[in-house]
């Protein structure tokens, strides 16, 4: 079992059975020497992409303020009290998606993003809490985070962001860069930047039941077979026409009754929702197109590797990729699980792969869900 830095020299087995979802962690140095991956003004060009999804958050004097972006326009460097949000970054930038493969002691179906939120001195989001866990990576300046157990969650009502009513801070921590701070779901917090700062946040998947319920109902509207139409040849005359019929109600009940799901049906369809790309991801398609048998050298030669927006994901005798899913041959398998867990598939076993998974692999790269080499 190693010990990671990353969680300030623990094991993740004993991270996952005493933090995880119960108690914050603060780690000194989880990254030592950490720099920002990107500068200000990178950020901010981000922010200017359609594709995305970024957030300006102001507070001057008592007033907040919350618009969308993109940003054409942010205000001045050197004015207090604001904050810029930005999602997804490790879905354009290698480095930020480097920094994200550190945390898949985490399952993929669970690990989401990394947002980075730049802000000027006094600059924060308010006391809030998230439904989900995060972690808090300092990458420059410093961020005073106030933090508290309590259990009264009421928002302020009328405001444009999601503010604690009554926050009771009970501990009290300065990060400097490299420093992260772990925390489980509904713990309030509050980030206040100390001079200009900007901090990494890794966010998880944590979808409301509810969310899931409704969408397994329409994965599952496309595979009901309910042969038959509704007829009642045994019809009495109505005493009461406005009435819904006892016979009626029973005779559609029994007939909704008959709908069935089995686990693989819960399989398919939670592989498919948890490997579905966010709407604001679009993926490029490579400049020239290969034939297959161009893309097989090549990618015998080269390897292959998953792009930085794919979500790919397997169960069994199913793999997941970007909200699709498809059924392999068990000698299939091995070279797809190593392509899903290490995100690369090096050349000399792209040459052993079977004939229908070399063709899916050239759909793929043409569909830019995936890249020669390191391209």
């Amino acid at each position: 079992m190693n010990k990671l830095t990353l969680l300030g020299n623990i094991t993740p087995q004993r991270f996952l059975r005493e933090y995880w979802h119960k108690k914050p962690l603060l780690i000194r140095q989880a990254i030592p020497g950490f720099k920002p991956l990107l500068t200000r003004e990178q950020l901010a060009e981000l922010a200017t992409h359609d594709d995305v999804e970024s957030r300006l958050i102001s507070h001057f004097g008592a007033h907040w303020e919350m618009r969308s972006g993109p940003f054409t326009e942010l205000p001045p460097w050197e004015k207090k009290g604001w904050t810029m949000l930005v999602q997804g970054v490790n879905l354009h930038h290698d480095a930020a998606d480097a920094l994200m493969q550190q945390f898949r002691f985490i399952p993929d179906a669970r690990l989401d993003d990394l947002m980075i939120s730049y802000a000027t001195d006094t600059g924060g989001v308010g006391p809030h809490f998230d439904s989900y866990d995060v972690f808090l990576l300092q990458a420059h300046g410093q961020r005073r985070w106030r933090i508290s157990a309590q259990k009264d969650l009421s928002l302020i009502e009328g405001m444009p962001l999601k503010i604690l009513k009554n926050f009771h801070v009970e501990q009290e921590f300065i990060l400097e860069p490299g420093d992260m701070l772990y925390l489980p779901p509904h713990f309030a917090h509050d980030g206040i930047a100390v001079g200009e700062c900007m901090t990494y946040s890794v966010g998880f998947r944590a979808p409301s039941y509810q969310e899931i319920g409704e969408s397994f109902l329409q994965f599952m509207a496309d595979s009901i077979e309910l042969p038959g139409r509704y007829a009642d040849p045994d019809l009495s005359p109505s005493r009461h026409p406005a009435e819904l019929g006892n016979a009626m109600l029973e005779h559609v009940a029994g007939e909704i009754s008959k709908i069935r799901f089995t686990r693989d049906d819960i399989t398919i369809f939670l592989g498919e929702y948890l490997s579905e790309p966010k709407p604001n991801v679009f993926f490029e398609s490579p400049t020239r197109s290969l034939s297959l048998k161009r893309f097989a050298q090549a990618a015998a030669r080269q390897g292959v590797s998953l792009s930085r927006k794919t979500r790919m994901l397997y169960r069994g005798k199913y793999v997941f990729i970007n909200g699709e899913s498809f059924t392999v041959k068990r000698e299939d398998k091995a070279p797809l699980t190593i392509l899903a867990n290490e995100r690369r598939l090096e050349g000399k076993l792209v040459s052993t792969v079977s004939s229908d998974v070399l063709e899916t692999l050239c759909t793929w790269h043409e569909d830019g869900w995936l890249k020669l080499g390191q391209e």
